[in-house]
């Protein structure tokens, strides 16, 4: 055995998956599933009767929680479908780069300079709007499957 100390950086999550299994016929409306290998939230579930030889089927429409496009699967209910692991973090916003990307105050004290401005026209608008004004902002993050976006903003200024 060696004595050398190893040093791990410690940016992964610790092998943990980005999805777990959840039975087809337990997943209901408002949930998230993973459909084409994309995030989704659940729009609409219908199941259908079983048929002569077979199972039950569940018809899942959702809409992808990054991009807003709409996705169907259909599964049979007694099989799994991945579920994705959905984070939601609050950051508070320090300032926009010229490039896009925002800097963000995260809990521990530190900054978070990794993610662009969302594309979402009107979240857009009111992020740079409320910044301009020198309003101090939160920003909601919602992670997945190793994505990260910007889908909410509150205004925490005292009045």
């Amino acid at each position: 055995m060696s004595d050398e100390e190893h040093h791990f950086e410690s940016k992964a999550d610790a092998g943990a998956s980005k999805t777990y299994p959840q039975q087809a016929g337990t997943i209901r409306k408002n949930g998230y599933i993973v459909i084409k290998g994309r995030p989704c939230k659940v729009v609409e579930v219908s199941t259908s009767k079983t048929g002569k030889h077979g199972h039950a089927k569940c018809h899942f429409v959702g809409i992808d929680i990054f991009s807003g496009k709409k996705l169907e699967d259909i599964v049979p209910s007694s099989h799994n479908c991945d579920v994705p692991h959905v984070n939601r973090t609050d950051y508070q916003l320090i300032d926009i780069s010229e490039d896009g990307f925002v800097s963000l105050l995260t809990e521990s004290g530190g900054t978070k300079d990794d993610l662009r401005l969302p594309t979402d026209d009107a979240l857009l608008t009111l992020i740079k709007n409320g910044f301009d004004e020198g309003k101090d902002l939160v920003v909601s993050v919602m992670s997945a499957m190793g994505e990260e976006q910007i889908n909410a903003v509150k205004d925490i200024g005292k009045n």
